[in-house]
Parts: C-alpha cells; sequence; structure tokens
C-alpha cells in the first residue's frame, strides 16, 4: 500500500555533487521519518542521514558534505551530496517509517529499491 521510488543517482568525478529524491506514495497517514541508507560492495548498510519533524541526524562520515531536507507537502526527501568522494560509492537506500492504511492504524519502515552512486574520475 506504500511505495518509495528513488531517483537521482549516477557517476560523478570527485569532488562533485549529487542530488537523491525519494517520493513515498500509497495510503499515507503520516510520515514519521525519513532516511537515506548506503550499502557498499562486501560491506554492512549503514545510515547516511534521517530526518524527523523535528530533528535531522548524519553519518560522521557526510556530516558538512550532505544535507537532507524533505517536501511534506510531495511526501518526498532529498539527499544533497557535495564534495563526493570515491569512498561514498554504494548503492543508496530511501528508508520511510509511515502510518498508513484506511484508519491510520498501520505502520511500518518501507524501503526504495536503491540507486547507485559511483564517484570515480
Amino acid at each position: 500500500q506504500v511505495q518509495l521510488v528513488e531517483s537521482g543517482g549516477g557517476l560523478v568525478q570527485p569532488g562533485g555533487s549529487l542530488r537523491l529524491s525519494c517520493a513515498a506514495s500509497g495510503r499515507i497517514i503520516r510520515i514519521n521519518a525519513m532516511g537515506w541508507y548506503r550499502q557498499a560492495p562486501g560491506k554492512q548498510r549503514e545510515l547516511v542521514a534521517r530526518i524527523t519533524s523535528s530533528d535531522t541526524n548524519y553519518a560522521d562520515s557526510v556530516k558538512g558534505r550532505f544535507t537532507i531536507s524533505r517536501d511534506n507537502a510531495k511526501n518526498t526527501v532529498y539527499l544533497q551530496m557535495n564534495s563526493l568522494k570515491p569512498e561514498d560509492t554504494a548503492v543508496y537506500y530511501c528508508n520511510a517509517d509511515i502510518s498508513y492504511g484506511t484508519f491510520g492504524n498501520l505502520r511500518n519502515d518501507f524501503w526504495g529499491q536503491g540507486t547507485q552512486v559511483t564517484v570515480s574520475s
């Protein structure tokens, strides 16, 4: 009943920028939190950034370079990535904690399909 669709990945040179988008759709009553995770080959999935109505937090490795933001009217979260490094190369996944359903009594974590970000010269 809820879908997350990501866009914006690609290939970029070190020092470059990319912006990821993730739009949620379906019988959404409330989005409690949205975030971005990433998984590099051979590594565990890790939190990159997360945003709620009152707070944002970032992985230490991206602080000062990445910015997460949210458009509540569009049920969309963005990740602006600047000063990209080769170590940022990974599949980036959108995540959302959503209350949904006809009566809003259902709540679950949802994931997008992932978008590849490659930082290379």
